[in-house]
């Protein structure tokens, strides 16, 4: 009781009240752009957040994080245009209730279904608090680096149809991490005997280039477009109401969110995949989902909106980022000599209390702001894209400036955000580096400081815990080229069986 007292007096200080309204209000805006999202604001903002405190910094960036997508569901639903890509789903129903004038209803739902999920996955990371408090403590440098690995292992199979490509861009951000001076004797690695190479590629550098800057790049050469939209009328309240109807829905979706947010590499796509699935079995009108049935939609933002708290899980208790944004945190939290892991909850669990009590402010914020706001909204949505490159852009370099006050880093930035359009280009997924390059420190460390105590390697999964992220690994593997092998039988007796795609008639006539 007496650190969730010291936790709320923390949260109480006005810098860190100003610092969540304003990231909640302008992640709901940043989400409702199509074409920009929370990666690049968070990516442009992030340069700023060191000179901040940890805590002042942390609740601007999860502000953004968590209300981003309750700004992306306004087009999605209006104009059929996600404003961030986890929206995506939120368009197969939103859409076409807006089509048959129902636009103020589907939103309302939106808002209404958003905000349950986040409340769901807040209160369920502060009820598993104590066991993770207990359990954290029990994971040493092995466990550390087996958690690691199998987030990693995690991040690239979930990129399905993609998986060889996502592991050498994961393996690519792993080779980023080694440049410059090794943690332990200090020698240089890979400098090729170029001195600003010695401090090694900073991460900040990749990801406004990976994320902001490719993004720009990505608006000035599409085709310039500024979205229209209409005017919302009704009352926006009444989806609250309506929820309580669908509450079962809700609750699984939320349900399913915290679990897949839990698991690093997973994500939100996954989350809403399986709660929309879920959703549509166990309906009575199946036949609805993807022509505007209000089961679909709240399905789609209960769980996406409850992964961003349950994403909060390992990143705290154990140092493990689940994906980019929270990877981006992690940042945050090394610049201020504050450790996620397990020393955190016996050192600092009023700044946890604190995060957790920033994150509930934020959706009552959110959802506040949205139910008089969203017609003011509608306007920013009809930004030209093309000024809202050259904007990202100007911010970009001078974020990237501001760190070391080096043009070899805006030349890299630069370098990376060419990179990252090419990637986008060639619709291949750029969060694996940026994971890897995390991932990859925190492995190489823990690995070095775990092969002291190790002789034999048999020793390095002596531990309980150990043995069970072992087994976890390895299951995954197995299961995942299992998995394979069958869709690659399947896809053999259908090339070998002409019958199932060409009759006897066609087949004759072609002869």
């Amino acid at each position: 009781m007496e650190q969730l007292l010291s936790g709320f007096i923390i949260l109480a200080q006005w810098e860190v009240l100003i610092a969540l309204l304003i990231g909640s209000v302008g992640g709901v805006i940043i989400g409702a752009i199509p074409g920009v999202g929370a990666p690049v604001a968070i990516a442009i903002l992030l340069p700023a957040t060191f000179s901040f405190e940890p805590i002042v910094g942390l609740t601007l960036l999860l502000g953004i994080y968590g209300s981003s997508m309750y700004g992306g569901s306004i087009p999605a639903i209006l104009i059929n245009t996600p404003g961030t890509a986890v929206n995506a789903l939120t368009t197969y129903d939103g859409y076409p209730m807006t089509k048959r004038g129902q636009g103020h209803r589907a939103l309302s739902l939106a808002y209404s279904a958003s905000f349950f999920g986040g409340i769901f996955s807040i209160l369920c990371l502060i009820i598993l608090s104590p066991v993770l408090a207990w359990i954290a403590p029990h994971f040493g440098s092995r466990e550390i680096f087996l958690a690691a690995l199998m987030g990693i292992i995690l991040v690239v199979l979930a990129h399905r149809g993609q998986v060889l490509a996502a592991g050498m861009l994961a393996c690519f951000g792993v080779f980023l991490s080694t440049v410059g001076l090794e943690p332990v004797k200090y020698t240089k690695r890979f400098t090729f005997d170029q001195t600003w190479l010695g401090s090694g590629i900073d991460l900040i550098v990749v990801v406004l280039g990976l994320f902001a800057i490719s993004q720009a790049l990505l608006l000035l050469i599409d085709k310039e477009h500024a979205p229209k939209s209409t005017h919302v009328e009704g009352n926006l309240f009444s989806g609250l109401k309506e929820l309580f109807g669908i509450k079962r829905v809700a609750t699984a979706a939320s349900s399913l969110g915290v679990l897949m947010g839990m698991i690093p590499g997973v994500g939100e796509f996954t989350a809403q995949f399986l709660s929309y699935t879920y959703a549509q079995k166990s309906s009575k009108d199946p036949d609805k989902f993807g022509n505007g049935s209000p089961e679909g939609l709240v399905a789609s933002e209960a769980a996406n909106n409850a992964v961003p708290g349950a994403a909060m899980i390992p990143l705290l208790a154990l140092g493990v980022p689940g994906e980019a944004l929270t990877a981006m945190m992690l940042s945050v939290f090394y610049v201020h000599n504050v450790i996620p892991g397990p020393q955190l909850f016996d050192t600092k669990l009023d700044f946890v209390f604190a995060l957790y009590m920033a994150l509930l402010l934020l959706n009552i914020f959110v959802m506040i702001f949205l139910l008089f706001s969203t017609n003011w909204l509608l306007k920013i949505i009809q930004i030209p894209t093309r000024f809202l490159g050259v904007m990202i852009i100007i911010l970009s370099f001078v974020g990237v400036y501001s760190l070391r006050n080096s043009m070899t880093d805006c030349m890299l930035a630069a370098g990376f955000g060419v990179f990252g359009l090419i990637l986008k280009r060639l619709n291949l997924p750029v969060v694996p580096i940026i994971l890897g390059m995390v991932l990859g420190g925190i492995m190489e460390t823990k690995f070095r400081t775990a092969m002291a105590r190790v002789k034999n390697p048999l020793d390095f999964i002596d531990r309980p815990i150990a043995a069970i992220l072992f087994v976890m690994i390895l299951v995954i593997l197995v299961a995942h080229v299992r998995t394979v092998m069958q869709e690659h039988q399947m896809n053999k007796q259908n090339h070998d069986d002409p019958d199932d795609h060409v009759g006897p008639e066609t087949s004759t006539q072609q002869g």
